[in-house]
């Protein structure tokens, strides 16, 4: 079949962006490749005709990840991929070495007050993960051990923990482990006075968790066939077992199930919700077994989160304010009603922002206070509202906020667990490419803060919360630019981070973050790499990372890209600009920002990588096949690039739930649409593509498919550079330890130093 009209290159776009189409191996001439040809599987014939269409699928097969053939077939992979590597290993070695030593051999986190408990993470000196601890606050005792996630690890030979919970009476830790790595879940519960894991409730295919106020209740949500959340059970942990009791089943498949307390533990909420809409009902904490109300009927792309005090329901929302209002989809804003009242049509609006460059993301609710959660024009900002709220006031200024001061270019704010409802003080972590994570106390009460930890900074005590820094002065209720804040721990005396604004096909402007050594990096000739996700309305990691030293050090440029689909954009139409019919939009933005890196010199013309993870690997691997010359690297991480035939299988985990992201193939508009696209079926014949790492896990099939595709139908010599190295015993994105992260990551940039012919460079 032909390639589809959108994925050629116009001769506009030809014109102005000449790429080398020498042979990516011929062109590195010290690329060192393996004796062995790369491996070959069996191909067996498989046509599917939809809407007219028949398209030829002989690795279908691979499907079967049980297959002895399949999983022989990673094994040679993997072999291949050694092999490839094999001259890297010393290089490989100096960087885990590189990396290791930035790493504390101690980490500790400062203490949180959760009733009259203290709780700490810690990870002990050689310990690859971390211990969850606490004491009580007004004991001279020793920390005693919560969950030590290394016990875990040495009992399934791998470890993922899901989530935790602690009952309000602080008796009981209910936690989920994938023990398989094949995300699915195992609900194991602790009894915290004896330290003996309640026996009958281990229960498997678990998700979420929430307890009820008597501390023996506990709610979960269990998955169906599908890997889909679809139950609510509800158990008493301290019987003997036989009553337990499902109080909520969710029939549409197109709707995941989650369940939360409210701050106040005086509820539990049922929250049903697709990708773009929810349905929300209310379980009184107090009598778990009473029944639920709805808050309202589902709405198609509405939403609703709910958060409770003092006899009223807090509401975050994009529902149509009035019924006169013409509802656009965006806009969040804050509502409230009394809790018999929750069922009522109309809501009062309490909170919103009148300014269309401001988008409120979260809330978090408190005795005292509110704190809330927007960003403007992308940037994240933070503050708080003194409770009880002021009667008929609706627009935010009114209510006398306190804008929390955070660092100037701060791309990452992230609450700490809060759990105390009564606390005056709120923790949130801050971090960005040039910042480690920092974590700062600001207190509501007197509008200040204190830094109570950074990354790096070395303490003796490792006990200790006293703060290395603290504003004690009241700030400017008006102040919300840096003035006052400490000179932070950062390292852009040494490095390099810009923020760019890059226009895109459509002359949208795209938010292009940028990293560079001041002393390595050399224009116009530094390699560099860009990443990308654009999916699911979820921003880019852009966090502190100690790795990627490693790789600035010697002249590196990393490059982070905030395309439509992902959340980097502002407000909620960046989301749905790159989703369904619209999602070339996020491939474009990507391949305009990889030619600003070059055109504006940040970049070699013709060494530059591409790096992708889960959905976000669809971006390189489509620009790939738009672009073959555009990148001489890309590496795709558990890529998602069989989209349409994942999409068309609707036995397939979540893929319903994708519908609304990517498109339906059943809609022949959505099928001609994702076919246009979809990696694994516009792959060019005969065409040099760059040279590619994809990474995989037992059970998942799609990266397999990938790479053998690309080796039967692009230059031949060019795809020996392509290997696929799987992870046999790991899940999605392997969930290993400090150091094991470490060599994974080591891996990774020794593979591009490898291709891009800096090998020898330091």
């Amino acid at each position: 079949m032909a390639v589809p009209s959108l994925l050629r290159r116009s001769p506009t776009v030809s014109s102005l962006w000449s790429f080398s189409t020498q042979c990516f191996v011929r062109r590195t001439a010290s690329l060192s490749l393996p004796t062995e040809p790369p491996p070959v599987p069996k191909k067996i014939p498989f046509s599917v005709t939809a809407h007219g269409v028949t398209r030829q699928d002989p690795y279908r097969w691979m499907r079967n990840t049980k297959d002895a053939a399949f999983l022989d077939h990673l094994h040679r992979e993997n072999s291949y991929a050694q092999a490839f590597m094999s001259d890297t290993e010393t290089l490989r070695r100096d960087l885990i070495s590189e990396m290791k030593t930035r790493i504390p051999a101690e980490i500790v986190t400062p203490p949180e007050r959760w009733g009259q408990w203290l709780y700490r993470q810690y990870i002990p000196r050689g310990k690859e993960y971390p211990l969850l601890s606490r004491r009580l606050e007004n004991a001279e005792t020793n920390w005693l051990s919560v969950l030590d996630w290394n016990q875990i690890a040495e009992q399934y030979g791998y470890v993922h923990v899901g989530v935790c919970r602690v009952s309000p009476d602080h008796n009981y830790l209910a936690y989920t482990v994938d023990p398989k790595g094949n995300e699915r879940f195992l609900l194991q519960i602790k009894d915290l006075r004896s330290g003996c894991l309640v026996p009958r409730l281990e229960v498997d295919g678990v998700v979420s968790l929430a307890w009820a106020l008597d501390g023996v209740s506990l709610f979960y949500t269990v998955v169906d066939e599908h890997q889909r959340p679809h139950r609510v059970v509800v158990t008493n942990v301290a019987s003997d077992g036989g009553g337990d009791t499902v109080v909520f089943s969710e029939s549409d498949s197109s709707f995941c199930v989650d369940i939360t307390s409210t701050k106040d533990g005086k509820f539990v909420t049922i929250n049903s919700n697709s990708r773009t809409s929810s349905e929300v009902y209310i379980v009184n904490a107090e009598k778990p077994l009473a029944g639920l109300r709805r808050a309202r009927e589902r709405v198609h792309g509405v939403q609703c989160f709910l958060e409770h005090r003092n006899g009223y329901f807090y509401i975050l929302t994009n529902a149509p304010r009035d019924a006169a209002s013409e509802w656009s989809g965006e806009g969040y804003y804050l509502a409230r009603c009394l809790v018999e009242e929750i069922e009522s049509s109309e809501w009062q609006v309490v909170v919103f922002f009148p300014d269309d460059d401001v988008v409120i993301e979260d809330m978090d609710m408190f005795s005292d206070y509110l704190v809330l959660f927007f960003s403007k024009k992308g940037s994240p900002m933070l503050c708080s509202i003194d409770m009880p709220m002021k009667a008929n006031t609706k627009q935010v200024e009114d209510l006398n906020p306190w804008y929390f001061p955070l660092p100037a270019d701060s791309c990452s704010v992230a609450p700490g667990s809060n759990h105390n409802f009564q606390s005056s003080v709120y923790r949130v972590v801050l971090s960005s490419p040039v910042i480690p994570d920092t974590i700062i106390d600001y207190d509501v009460s007197r509008r200040s803060f204190s830094i109570v930890h950074q990354e790096g900074r070395v303490t003796d005590d490792l006990d200790t919360s006293t703060p290395w820094y603290r504003a004690d002065h009241s700030t400017d209720n008006n102040d919300r630019t840096t003035e006052g804040m400490p000179e932070w721990e950062e390292l852009s005396d040494a490095y390099v981070c810009e923020r760019q604004e890059v226009s895109s096909h459509d002359g949208v402007e795209v938010p292009l973050t940028i990293l560079y050594s001041r002393e390595a990096w050399k224009k116009s000739e530094s390699p560099g790499m860009l990443i990308g996700y654009g999916a699911y309305g979820e921003a880019l990691d852009k966090s502190w990372c100690t790795n990627r030293l490693s790789m600035l050090d010697r002249g590196w440029v990393i490059a982070f890209a905030d395309v439509r689909g992902g959340g980097g954009g502002g407000d909620f139409s960046w989301h749905k600009s790159g989703t369904g019919s619209l999602k070339l939009n996020s491939v474009q933005d990507f391949i305009y920002c990889a030619r600003y890196l070059m055109d504006k010199g940040y970049v070699h013309r013709h060494h530059l990588a591409a790096i992708g993870y889960s959905a976000g690997a669809l971006l390189p691997a489509v620009a790939m096949n738009m672009h073959p010359s555009l990148f001489q690297a890309a590496i795709l991480k558990v890529p998602f690039v069989d989209v349409l035939n994942t999409l068309s299988d609707s036995n397939l985990p979540l893929t319903l739930l994708d519908h609304e992201e990517f498109g339906n193939p059943n809609i022949q508009t959505d099928f001609r649409s994702i076919l246009s696209y979809s990696p694994y079926d516009n792959i060019r014949r005969d065409v040099c593509y760059p040279s590619m790492l994809v990474t995989s896990s037992v059970g998942v099939w799609e990266g397999a498919k990938w790479v053998a595709k690309i080796r039967e139908s692009t230059c031949h010599d060019c795809s020996r550079a392509v290997i696929l190295k799987t992870n046999m015993s790991g899940g999605h994105f392997g969930e290993g330890g400090r150091y094991a992260q470490c060599e994974e990551t080591a891996f990774d940039y020794a593979f591009l130093i490898k291709v891009m012919g800096y090998h020898n460079n330091r």
